[in-house]
């Protein structure tokens, strides 16, 4: 084994991996400080609702195809 096999960005940290999980919410908080995030959810309000509407659903369709079930948090009563 060499060295670089054993260093923690090319180690597999599986389910709840700590350092995705940072990088992600980093990028989510740039995004949402950078960006007008009200006028972005106005667009893919349209959008659903437009001509490119039928596409994105079917597109949704195909990914939710892909997974085991429906992410309890998707459905539940708030």
């Amino acid at each position: 084994m060499t060295a670089d096999s054993n260093s923690r960005t090319d180690r597999n940290q599986g389910e709840g991996d700590r350092e995705s999980a940072r990088r992600y919410n980093k990028d989510a908080r740039e995004f949402v400080a950078d960006h007008d995030v009200s006028k972005k959810a106005k667009d893919a309000e349209k959008a659903l609702s437009g001509k490119e509407g039928s596409a994105l659903k079917e597109a949704e369709k195909a990914g939710k195809s892909k997974a085991r079930e429906e992410d309890p948090q998707v459905s539940r009563d708030r």
